[in-house]
C-alpha cells in the first residue's frame, strides 16, 4: 500500500512543470518580441528620415543653399540627425533636377512605347526635351537653376537590431529611403532646358 501511494505521488506531482514550460517557450517568445522591437525601430527610423529629409529638402530648395558648400552642409546635417538614431548607419543623400514636376514623377524622356518594353527603342517616337539629341531613361541633371524642380532622395543602410533576423530569412541590414520633389528658389528664367522640344526617333 506504501508503495503504490507513493508511485501516485510521484505521478501526481508537478513541480517543476513551470521551468519545462517555460524552457519551452521562452525562445519563441523572446524570437517575437526581438521582432517586434525591430519592427518599431524601422518604423521610427523611416518617419524620422521622412521628417529630416522633408525638412532638408526645403532647406536645399533655397537657392544660396543650391552650391556645393551649401549642398554639402545640408547633408552633413542630415548625416549628423539619422546617426543621432543609429551612429553606424550609412547615409547617401543625391540630387536630381528636372525642367518640371511631371519630369520628376516620371524621371525620363515622354516616348511611345509600342512594344510595351519600358525602353524607346526600334524607331519609337520620343519628346526630346533636353535636347541632347538622344532619348533619355533618367531625364534628371546633376546640376540645375532657378525654377528647376529638385529630386532628392536620402538613402540610410544599418544593421538589425539583432542578429537573429536571418534565421527567418530577414536581410542582415535595413535599407531605408526617402525622397522629396522641390522647387529651387528664386523663380528666374530657366536656360538649361529647351524651349522647343523636338520629336526624333529612336534607333
Amino acid at each position: 500500500m506504501t508503495a503504490a501511494v507513493r508511485l501516485g505521488d510521484v505521478g501526481s506531482n508537478e513541480s517543476g512543470v513551470t521551468l519545462v514550460e517555460f524552457a519551452l517557450l521562452a525562445p519563441v517568445f523572446m524570437i517575437l518580441l526581438m521582432g517586434m522591437f525591430d519592427v518599431a525601430h524601422t518604423l521610427y527610423m523611416e518617419a524620422a528620415l521622412e521628417g529630416v529629409v522633408q525638412k532638408t529638402a526645403r532647406d536645399s530648395s533655397i537657392q544660396d543653399n543650391n552650391t556645393a558648400a551649401g549642398q554639402a552642409a545640408l547633408d552633413a546635417t542630415i548625416t549628423a540627425q539619422v546617426k543621432r538614431l543609429d551612429n553606424v548607419a550609412v547615409v547617401t543623400p543625391t540630387r536630381l533636377y528636372y525642367k518640371d514636376y511631371a519630369d520628376a514623377a516620371r524621371q525620363y524622356e515622354p516616348f511611345s512605347d509600342a512594344n510595351g518594353d519600358g525602353k524607346c527603342d526600334n524607331n519609337e517616337s520620343y519628346t526630346d526635351e533636353n535636347g541632347n539629341g538622344v532619348w533619355d531613361a533618367q531625364l534628371g541633371t546633376n546640376s540645375g537653376g532657378a525654377q528647376d524642380k529638385t529630386l532628392y532622395k536620402v538613402t540610410v543602410t544599418y544593421p538589425r537590431l539583432f542578429p537573429m533576423a536571418g534565421l527567418i530569412g530577414l536581410p542582415k541590414t535595413v535599407t531605408l529611403m526617402a525622397e522629396t520633389v522641390l522647387a529651387v528658389q528664386p523663380y528666374a528664367d530657366q536656360v538649361t532646358y529647351s524651349s522647343t522640344p523636338q520629336t526624333l526617333h529612336c534607333s
